[in-house]
């Protein structure tokens, strides 16, 4: 049992801060703001993707850089096919918040640290994950406001495309540049290789803390405005953003073999072309300034990602398992 919780602590943390952040507003509106209001989303999120950032070893990227096709297939899975999917799927949508939620989920770059530790996992090529990962997030301030500017119609939201482009460099741009920069200093490079796992523990903690604080918001929303959300929409919108993630893992994989990549690079672009990060997301569908006039925007990203975190762990055990049992009937075959 401890085993479990150790592995599965973060999925357990997303379920009960949304659950219990949501229900607790729900209950309690009026003191929400004396709790949230110690806390600015903006520069905490900017915060968890420079720790995120300053993790990530980018010495292992040459030999992507030298073979980029896996790394593109993903990229224009991630940056193309998961948001025109998004897109698509607005239209049944049974509330235009969750529209609008749906296209922020769908449009925000790959998760900064879940694809490369998930493909790992599955025994794939995490030099190819990571790539996609800083590309996706290095560029995310010029496609995402595209995205969202080009799918949500004009006065629906204020989406002034110049001050999300501006909000964006401050908060992931500059952030994930400055820790990859820090991290070029030997001795800072030392210290995030030995505290990788306590930075990332660190990171995924302030993750649940701006989840919670989404969900706590959501929640005195729902009592405040006294709105109704069908379980029928609820269940379209997750039923979307499961769709639409999995269909992309498993296209993802499928186009790579016919496009001759090892398994390996398979793998990572499954999962690196398929996953999207949740604090942009969070921090999009919360900001006043962008979606404040429809307060439940946020839950198809909560959905997305803890969705994708759960197929994720199950898939990629699957292929890991595959992996191991390969060497193991190639041994038998040739003994025979």
């Amino acid at each position: 049992m401890k085993q479990f919780f150790l592995k599965k602590w973060f999925l357990i943390g997303l379920a009960v801060t949304i659950t219990g952040g949501i229900l607790y507003g729900w209950q309690r509106p009026e003191g929400i703001e004396s709790v949230t209001e110690f806390v600015h989303p903006r520069w905490l999120t900017g915060f968890i993707l420079f720790l995120m950032s300053i993790t990530l070893d980018s010495r292992q990227l040459r030999a992507s850089f030298r073979a980029p096709a896996p790394v593109l297939l993903a990229v224009g899975l991630n940056y193309l096919v998961v948001p025109a999917a998004a897109w698509a799927l607005m239209s049944i949508q049974l509330s235009e918040d969750f529209r609008f939620g749906l296209m922020i989920a769908g449009s925000v770059p790959c998760t900064m640290a879940a694809a490369s530790v998930w493909t790992r996992k599955a025994r794939g090529n995490d030099a190819v994950s990571l790539l996609v990962t800083m590309s996706t997030n290095a560029i995310c301030f010029i496609v995402t406001p595209l995205w969202l500017n080009t799918a949500i119609p004009t006065g629906a939201a204020h989406l002034d495309a110049w001050e999300m482009v501006r909000r964006l460099v401050e908060t992931v741009l500059i952030p994930c540049s400055a820790g990859q920069l820090l991290r070029q200093w030997g001795v800072v490079a030392g210290f995030a290789t030995r505290a990788k796992t306590v930075l990332g523990v660190v990171a995924q903690s302030l993750v649940l803390v701006l989840v919670l604080f989404a969900a706590l918001k959501s929640g005195r929303n729902l009592a405040v405005t006294n709105a109704q959300m069908s379980l029928l929409a609820v269940a379209v919108v997750w039923a979307s953003c499961v769709g639409i993630h999995t269909t992309v893992l498993f296209a993802g994989r499928f186009f790579s073999g016919k496009l001759g990549f090892t398994a390996a690079d398979g793998k990572a672009v499954a999962i690196s072309g398929s996953q999207k990060t949740l604090p942009i997301g969070v921090y999009i569908a919360t900001d006043p300034a962008m979606f404040g006039a429809f307060p439940f925007a946020v839950f198809p990203m909560l959905m997305y990602h803890a969705s994708q975190l759960f197929v994720d762990t199950a898939v990629a055990d699957r292929w890991a398992a595959e992996a191991d049992a390969a060497p193991a009937e190639s041994t038998a075959a040739a003994e025979k």
